[in-house]
């Protein structure tokens, strides 16, 4: 299965989930991941990041953007 769809059945699956203490489970799983892959991440040079926030700029002024209750109102289809 191709990862896009995997990560999208997770979200549905998630978004069905009641059980506070499988939320917290998940959290902790995400952001011990997060934190893992943080630790092995070199810093940026303020030329690259200067380079991806006129990347950024770029993308919205373009309308390569998503608004945030644009995206909530797609994952509300999902399920």
């Amino acid at each position: 299965m191709d990862l896009e769809i995997r990560k999208k059945e997770f979200v549905r699956e998630f978004l069905k989930v009641q059980n506070e203490e499988i939320i917290i489970q998940l959290e902790n799983i995400l952001w011990k991941e997060n934190k893992s892959v943080q630790d092995k991440a070199e810093p940026m040079s303020v030329e690259e990041f200067n380079l991806r926030i006129d990347k950024s700029m770029d993308d919205s002024r373009s309308g390569k953007l998503v608004e945030a209750s644009d995206l909530k109102a797609r994952m509300k289809k999902w399920s």
